[in-house]
């Protein structure tokens, strides 16, 4: 679902950018305040959470591979704001270190997922939950909705956004500019497979982390809940803050053991549909395989001279989370992540500090 610089035409971006601008300003200012310190441990671990998750593929028909986002239990555990900054600042680690997703789309990326994705999220799940309390079964069912139907709603865009690129950007001949594959095409490739497999990816950890901080830490769901039944024991724990670093402790601990298993995410063969490189349209295998995943059409025979144009704009230091002076793809991937984690905690962290000294007041972590 990371749409590569290239495949948007330049006037798509920009208007994808303005489109991300106004809940970027609304999510900083809604969470100014509290980025002082109540959030920045909750903003961390799932911005860090969010590009863990993102680098499990898990194959998908056709020959390709997607990926669950974690913008439903963002959503939950930071409200649609404060998510949003989240998943975006994951984003863009990714598109800057790693080429996961382009520096030219990156506003149509956060647009997507961080913002489509967690505002879809968290109304299901207010929606569905209700005034149920924290620790009920109904939240985790819930859950389970919320992440299944943002990361599908977010999967429609990138769809309909790769889809309308041959309509309207051509050159002198007819040929597509940048995308080359028309909605008729674009919409079952997207959504077949997100509809399945990365829908039911997106569920399934939705539903787990309600479910496990239900047992673990119920006080962390109360953000997303505001007009829950709760205990008295779990009112106090609310109470105390949300934000310390002590009661994040059990998601730092999930945020460890998917570190651990990374190599995992490199399991799943084949490249995400609509992020093929430009040398794959004339590599007669790659070309074989767009066609398998785009229901048997054949590609064009050499990438779109605009694709080819804007997917030079940016290289990234570690491309597709390789470095170039690691042989072993499983140690790579690994160093990758720890890197990638370390880059999101610590804009996460300089983000809080920003907000305490723009309010001229000192920064704690405790």
């Amino acid at each position: 679902m990371h749409i590569p610089d290239g495949y948007l035409s330049p006037s798509t971006c920009a208007v994808l950018y303005g489109a991300a601008a106004p809940f970027w300003y609304t999510a900083l200012r809604r969470t100014k305040a509290a980025l002082m310190t109540r959030v920045v441990p909750l903003l961390a671990v799932m911005a860090a959470l969010s590009f863990i998750i993102m680098m499990f593929n898990v194959p998908l028909p056709g020959g390709t591979t997607g990926h669950a986002v974690g913008m439903g239990i963002s959503s939950i555990i930071l409200g649609p704001w404060a998510s949003i900054l989240a998943i975006s600042i994951a984003l863009a680690i990714q598109a800057l270190f790693f080429g996961d997703g382009g520096i030219t789309t990156l506003g149509a990326n956060c647009f997507n997922m961080a913002i489509v994705g967690s505002l879809a999220a968290y109304v299901i799940y207010r929606l569905a939950s209700g005034r149920a309390a924290l620790t009920s079964s109904r939240r985790v069912m819930a859950a389970a909705l919320a992440g299944y139907i943002a990361i599908n709603v977010s999967a429609l865009c990138a769809a309909v956004e790769f889809g309308i690129q041959p309509v309207f950007f051509k050159d002198p001949t007819g040929a597509p500019l940048y995308a080359p594959y028309p909605l008729r095409i674009t919409l079952p490739a997207m959504m077949i497979g997100h509809l399945t497999f990365a829908g039911l990816a997106e569920l399934v950890l939705t539903a787990g982390v309600v479910a496990y901080l239900q047992r673990t830490n119920p006080a962390l769901l109360k953000v997303s809940a505001p007009g829950a039944i709760i205990a008295e024991e779990e009112e106090r724990e609310a109470a105390a803050g949300t934000g310390a670093w002590r009661p994040v402790r059990p998601l730092w601990a999930a945020l460890a053991l998917l570190l651990v298993l990374t190599p995992l995410g490199i399991l799943a063969a084949g490249t995400a549909w609509g992020e093929w490189s430009a040398r794959d349209f004339s590599s007669p295998q790659q070309r074989e395989k767009i066609a398998e995943a785009s229901r048997h059409f054949a590609p064009p025979v050499q990438a779109p001279s605009g694709l080819r144009r804007l997917a030079a704009i940016w290289t990234a230091p570690f491309p597709q989370y390789a470095p170039t002076f690691v042989r072993r793809p499983a140690v790579g991937y690994v160093l990758s992540a720890m890197f990638g984690v370390g880059a999101v905690i610590f804009v996460s962290l300089l983000a809080g500090a920003l907000a305490a000294r723009a309010r001229g007041k000192p920064y704690e972590l405790s």
